[in-house]
């Protein structure tokens, strides 16, 4: 895991593939629906509001950003063939 990993997800890049973008909700329903579940995660700690709530609060958000960077990035792959 790189610094940058650490300070952005709190695990690797590989790490956040393997157990959100590969795990049974979206075989179930879909990416859309981890990246909701991680949004309502947040919005959960955003209630307890301390600094250690809003650092997870702030990697949360970073993994779902990157999760939809991953989606946008596929589509374009899938449009170019």
């Amino acid at each position: 895991m790189t610094e940058f990993e650490e300070q952005a997800f709190g695990m690797s890049s590989e790490a956040v593939r393997e157990q959100y973008m590969e795990s049974l909700t979206v075989k179930i329903s879909g990416l859309e629906m981890v990246v909701a579940g991680i949004l309502s995660d947040c919005q959960e700690l955003l209630a307890t509001d301390t600094p250690r709530s809003r650092a997870m609060v702030r990697k949360e958000l970073n993994k779902a950003k990157f999760i939809l960077f991953e989606m946008m990035k596929e589509n374009r792959e899938k449009e170019t063939v």
